[in-house]
């Protein structure tokens, strides 16, 4: 089509309507001229949920721009809003394959300042609208919001992105549950960062009904619902006069406020259960139930609630035994799923992997709803940005296992922090990830390269997608709450009334912009971190992506517990490097339950501090990434954060430096006080494993000094953190879930007394040995390699597979397993070809329901290393996975 025809085409279609989506036109002030918001009439888009909300974000924009809204006055710009099947859409130049979501700006060719604002669904156009606004609020001219180098085409491989946000404590939460300006900010954010869905989780801050104080819509539906036909369930003490009509309107405003800006809306029921044991403490007791009608009312009350609050568009279901329900209640799900069924409306079902099995499975499809199974994604905390190979020894499945977890502790028990065995052929349920708050929770983090992993990684094999339990979830659990404590600063200055909403913004934005497009343009999130930090911007950015990447890091290569209710990476309780006599703090640890013992949550990939120190004194040569790497990542990743801030606070030096700026620095200076901790605590504990083997009192001697090294860096992170927090950052009720920094001081202090004693009475030997050389990895090996991954796989035949290697090696060794958590790795050696290695994945392993992952380790006498490697900001997925079969 050529140009003269493609103006007469936008001319006429033009003319389709000339009103804006506002009902008139947008007139720019004198300086500017007109800008016309032309939409097709024929497709009704306004009425879309999220359109017509967008469309207000618009006008805003340009409203702050000096733009007016009248008639009259040529136009210098026009904004055409139409789907991709629309008649207007047909002057642009648009890409042939159309998907759900994805989002087109495309500029006229023919038109100067005439662009296209388009996508097959109404929320596709949603984006591309949101997109344009923030451009034309951070443009100078308003021309230059205009200018496109090229079109913005994004798609998503994601189908659910979803940000989840929990109801704990009573005294924290009830202050934004029913604050409306609140919700009118918070859900603006998350819609803006392209999450498509809003999970409102109840029931979510006990794992057992049992030593509960803070219940508050822990059992949600009495707070919520009276029923005619139960009229003796009641909360004990009663609820205020109005206080239930209260919670529902609320919950219905929360719902249509979702709606209302294109996002769908999930309900978490996590907790079925209605009676507190051993709970001399509760805040409140559900009373007029019996084992009887508990699963009658709950069928009801959960009736009523989808009846009232038509919104809701899925359910999140905790359905293994900390719900609650004991394991093997089949009849008790059948009779609450039958609320699901008669809805009248689809309702997604999202069911806690954990303990999930066929029998539950089956209960899912008896609605005819689609179901997913809610995986954990690196167990109950933040990994790097792939899903771990292997989970540890303690997770594999058991025998003869009974009571109420017979199922999730027994033969299930691989369900329990990752994605199992749902990939299996036939299942007929998808696999959605949920990333839970266990390694970081309080402090902001916003690291694009790892929130680019997360993006990748959230369809791993065809998955759904994942959802983020936000920043702050459990916030006041267990009965920790403190009025207007939620975000727990001590200094006022750093706090504001819209803080919750306000602090996370950029984490909000990162991690759904990387959910929906893992290669975004960076240029979004730093149009963000301009408004937010002014001339510091470029600066934080770096000094954010690195700190932010550090616990993840440590998560992933050293877990002293895989539960987020034991362990908290960000507020650390320490246990010490000798082994302990006492019952271990955290019990899912491995014996003796001291530092170097501690297993990584991914024991493929990454090595003990004691295996290592064992492959150390045999002179074995390891691909594993070991904790000595780790240590040394950690501190590049503190240097180039520090570096960066030092820059970030030279650019705001002789000015008061905004609240936003104070917070990030405070946190930054936290992760990065962190940081020195744990590469120097790692350092340690590798001198006290090779000491067992040498006796070397050298390597005593450094691991005395890395160890007090470690404890200086916490107490210089403390000190300074009591100036910003309060003393009681509470996340739960026993002091590994609450505290502050400054009271992890005399536990380290006492540990590091302890290892000098230790040391001090051990026997020792004079050597030559280097200790500190020791402590200095050798250089992983760089092998030029290539390999063209497996695209698909034929069930019963054998998978050739072939390494190119440009570089000098002794031999190679192909490493895969079925995509299943209940399986272990295998391998075989590679057969050396010319310049290439090769080697089959027998059929009889092909032969499978489950899809294959793979990858290479590479070994020549001066070391070893796996391929894929992990790249440079630890982001990548370190192995091949193939999930397409061929017949």
């Amino acid at each position: 089509m050529g140009l003269n025809t493609t103006r007469r085409r936008f001319v006429q279609l033009a003319a389709l309507s000339t009103t804006s989506a506002l009902g008139r036109t947008a007139t720019a002030a004198p300086s500017h001229g007109t800008v016309q918001i032309k939409t097709d009439p024929a497709e009704k888009l306004t009425q879309q949920p999220g359109v017509a909300w967008a469309l207000e974000q618009l006008q805003s924009s340009l409203e702050a721009k000096g733009v007016s809204v009248k008639t009259g006055g040529k136009p210098v710009a026009t904004i055409v809003v139409a789907s991709a099947a629309s008649e207007l859409a047909k002057a642009f130049e648009l890409p042939g394959d159309h998907s759900a979501e994805m989002t087109m700006i495309v500029a006229a060719k023919a038109e100067r300042n005439v662009i296209l604002v388009s996508g097959l669904d109404g929320r596709g156009i949603t984006y591309g609208l949101l997109e344009l606004a923030d451009r034309i609020r951070e443009s100078d001219h308003l021309d230059t919001a205009f200018q496109l180098n090229a079109s913005i085409v994004e798609r998503s491989p994601n189908r659910v992105r979803s940000v989840a946000r929990a109801f704990c404590s009573e005294i924290e939460d009830k202050s934004w549950f029913y604050d409306r300006s609140f919700w009118t900010r918070y859900l603006g954010n998350i819609a803006s960062a392209r999450f498509n869905r809003f999970n409102f989780a109840l029931g979510f801050g006990y794992d057992f009904p049992t030593g509960v104080t803070g219940d508050y819509l822990h059992f949600p539906y009495p707070y919520l619902v009276k029923l005619a036909a139960h009229p003796d369930v009641r909360v004990d003490p009663p609820l205020a006069e109005g206080e239930r009509e209260k919670n529902l309107e609320t919950l219905q405003f929360i719902a249509k406020e979702t709606r209302r800006r294109g996002l769908d809306f999930q309900l978490g029921l996590w907790t079925h259960a209605y009676q507190w044991t051993a709970s001399p403490h509760a805040d409140h007791q559900i009373l007029g139930l019996t084992p009887e009608t508990h699963a009658a009312y709950c069928r009801a009350a959960l009736a009523e609630i989808l009846k009232v609050c038509p919104e809701i568009t899925g359910l999140t279901l905790r359905i293994h035994g900390e719900s609650g329900i004991p394991e093997g209640s089949y009849p008790f799900w059948e009779t609450l799923f039958e609320a699901i069924r008669d809805a009248g409306r689809p309702i997604e079902i999202d069911m806690h992997a954990k303990g999930l099995n066929q029998t539950m499975i089956d209960i899912g499809h008896k609605t005819g709803m689609r179901l997913t199974a809610g995986a954990k994604f690196w167990a109950e905390h933040l990994g790097l940005g792939y899903h771990q190979a292997d989970i540890r020894a303690t997770e594999y499945p058991r025998e003869n296992v009974t009571g109420t977890f017979a199922v999730s502790n027994g033969a299930r028990n691989f369900t329990r922090y990752g994605y199992g065995d749902f990939y299996q052929q036939g299942s007929e349920i998808e696999v959605l990830y949920r990333a839970w708050p266990g390694t970081q929770r309080h402090l902001l983090w916003a690291d694009p390269a790892l929130a680019s992993g997360y993006g990748n990684a959230a369809h791993f094999c065809g998955a759904a997608g994942m959802e983020l339990c936000e920043p702050l979830t459990f916030k006041g659990r267990e009965g920790s709450g403190h009025r207007d404590g939620r975000n727990a600063y001590a200094n006022r200055q750093l706090a504001s009334p819209t803080l919750d909403a306000e602090k996370f913004e950029l984490t909000y934005l990162i991690w759904g912009r990387s959910l929906y497009n893992p290669d975004a343009a960076p240029e979004a999130y730093r149009r963000s971190l301009r408004r937010a930090y002014g001339s510091a911007a470029e600066h934080i950015e770096v000094a954010l992506a690195s700190s932010s990447r550090i616990l993840p890091l440590i998560t992933t290569a050293w877990l002293p517990s895989a539960s987020n209710h034991s362990l908290w990476l960000e507020l650390y309780t320490p246990i010490s490097i000798l082994p302990t006599k006492e019952k271990p703090l955290y019990s899912d640890s491995p014996a003796p339950h001291n530092v170097s013992a501690i297993s990584p949550l991914d024991p493929q990939i990454f090595l003990s501090i004691d295996d290592y120190a064992r492959a150390l004194l045999s002179h074995s040569v390891v691909a594993h990434y070991h904790p000595l790497e780790v240590a040394q990542w950690i501190d590049e990743l503190v240097s180039q954060s520090s570096s960066a801030l030092a820059a970030a606070q030279k650019s705001v030096a002789g000015r008061t430096a905004s609240p936003a700026f104070r917070r990030a620095e405070e946190d930054i200076l936290i992760l990065n006080g962190l940081g020195g901790y744990y590469a120097g605590l790692f350092r340690a504990a590798v001198c006290y494993a090779l000491f067992q083997g040498t006796g070397n009192k050298k390597t005593a001697a450094e691991g005395v000094r890395q160890y007090r090294k470690a404890l200086e860096s916490w107490k210089t992170m403390a000190t300074r953190a009591s100036s910003a927090y309060t003393a009681d950052v509470s996340y739960g009720s026993i002091p590994v879930r609450r505290g502050h920094w400054a009271d992890r001081v005399p536990m380290i202090e006492k540990d590091v007394s302890a290892l000098e004693q230790y040391f001090a009475t051990a026997d020792v030997h004079e050597t030559s040995a280097d200790a500190e050389s020791l402590l200095t990895p050798r250089p992983r090996p760089e092998f030029r390699a290539t390999h063209s991954a497996a695209t698909f796989f034929r069930p019963g035949a054998s998978l050739v597979l072939d390494l190119q290697v440009y570089s000098p090696i002794d031999e190679a060794r192909l490493w895969y397993r079925h995509v299943t958590h209940g399986e272990r790795w295998s391998s075989i050696p590679m057969q050396r070809k010319d310049s290439s290695f090769q080697a089959a994945i027998p059929g009889t392993y092909t032969q499978s329901p489950f899809p294959l992952q793979y990858y290479f380790e590479l070994r020549k006498a001066q070391g070893a290393t796996f391929y894929p490697s992990l790249n440079r900001t630890l982001s990548n997925q370190p192995y091949f996975a193939i999930h397409r079969r061929e017949p």
